[in-house]
């Protein structure tokens, strides 16, 4: 039974990863005498001006940070759900309308509820730092239908799982000022522990069928990332580009009759575009496009009867989504932010729908 990478997608929804902010795109200007043209000195060259856009595109891959001394408490709610139904044919083909061997139809649903907390602290007027500790719930119907067979065989079968998920630190660094309407650029660095139950923490019966569902993806996986933030009045262009580094590890479990060796999680390059759109100064909205690339998970087996041991590989993922997002500005510390993905590739999930709700404070 090879562990798939796509329990490692789900159990903590890596494929999950945009924040809505504020969006409120605004240029500052130079002062104006009488509300005409504005006092430029003869013969000199305008200063250059910075021109922050009031925006947090893309939260967990960096946004315009928080400003120094001003500490972020985020809580979240996301919802996300999945559905599989797949007939599949095991035999041979005769003719195109003569089968002979077994149809087996399979209806999955995958529902999982996350709650989290996340806290963001401008350390520096360029480098933010941020905690996040979720909290997970997943729930899993399966029916399986094998056709063909006397008498035919149905399996129904209902699994959950609920605990503390994988905790996700993580440095933001501004690297350059940004003037005269240049590009933001953004260097991230995410670190996600194993304090969720992992696919090797659950409990299973004593042929290795799963009793619940893991919450943490159960290895440990760093990811750095580059940020572009583009303000264009009244809105902000956001592009990222990560690599997820996911580490290898020695399981060192039996599953049923078989004993897990190494096991080395395929790694993901992931990419990420859009706009935020400011409609007013305390409405906005946000369209973009999220993509992550899956490599393969291989698994090391040994099999005590034949004394043997070897490697199996699981396919690669291609997980793509359309984002939308809505942003309320309530007052000038709190915010109301509403997410909504919709995937568009097999390996994705269907929906996945978050709503934040980030407050501000002076921390020092």
């Amino acid at each position: 039974m090879a562990f798939q990478a796509k329990q490692i997608v789900y159990a903590t929804g890596l494929v999950s990863l945009i924040g809505y902010g504020s969006a409120l795109a605004q240029t500052q200007t130079s002062p104006q005498a009488g509300g005409g043209t504005p006092i430029q000195p003869v013969g000199e060259q305008p200063p250059e001006q910075e021109i922050q856009p009031e925006v947090q595109a893309i939260a967990e891959f960096g946004g315009v940070l928080t400003p120094k001394g001003r500490l972020v408490l985020e809580p979240e709610f996301q919802y996300s759900h999945e559905s599989i139904n797949r007939m599949t044919f095991e035999g041979v083909e005769i003719l195109s309308t003569l089968l002979i061997g077994v149809f087996t139809a399979q209806d999955l649903d995958r529902d999982s509820y996350t709650a989290s907390l996340t806290g963001r602290l401008g350390f520096t007027d360029r480098l933010e730092l941020e905690m996040k500790v979720p909290y997970v719930y997943r729930d899993e119907t399966e029916r399986v239908t094998v056709a063909e067979v006397d008498p035919e065989f149905t399996l129904d079968r209902e699994l959950s799982g609920n605990s503390l998920g994988d905790i996700e630190l993580a440095a933001h660094y501004q690297l350059n000022r940004g003037l005269n309407g240049s590009p933001f650029y953004i260097a991230n660095l995410r670190y996600k522990s194993t304090t969720g139950e992992g696919p090797f923490d659950i409990r299973r019966s004593g042929g290795g069928i799963p009793q619940e569902l893991p919450t943490g993806t159960g290895f440990h996986s760093i990811e750095p990332s580059l940020t572009v933030l583009l303000p264009s009045a009244p809105a902000v262009y956001f592009a990222n580009m990560g690599y997820v580094f996911n580490l290898e590890d020695n399981v060192n479990e039996p599953v049923g009759d078989i004993f897990v060796g190494d096991v080395d999680p395929g790694d993901a390059v992931r990419l990420s575009f859009g706009m935020a759109y400011s409609i007013n100064p305390r409405t906005s909205f946000t369209l973009g496009y999220k993509n992550d690339f899956i490599g393969k998970t291989k698994t090391q087996f040994f099999d005590p009867d034949a004394g043997g041991t070897t490697t199996q590989s699981s396919t690669t993922l291609n997980v793509g989504s359309l984002l939308l997002g809505w942003s309320y500005q309530l007052n000038q510390d709190v915010s109301v932010n509403l997410g909504l993905e919709l995937g568009v590739t097999e390996d994705a999930p269907d929906t996945m729908l978050t709503l934040r709700m980030p407050f501000g404070m002076d921390a020092f």
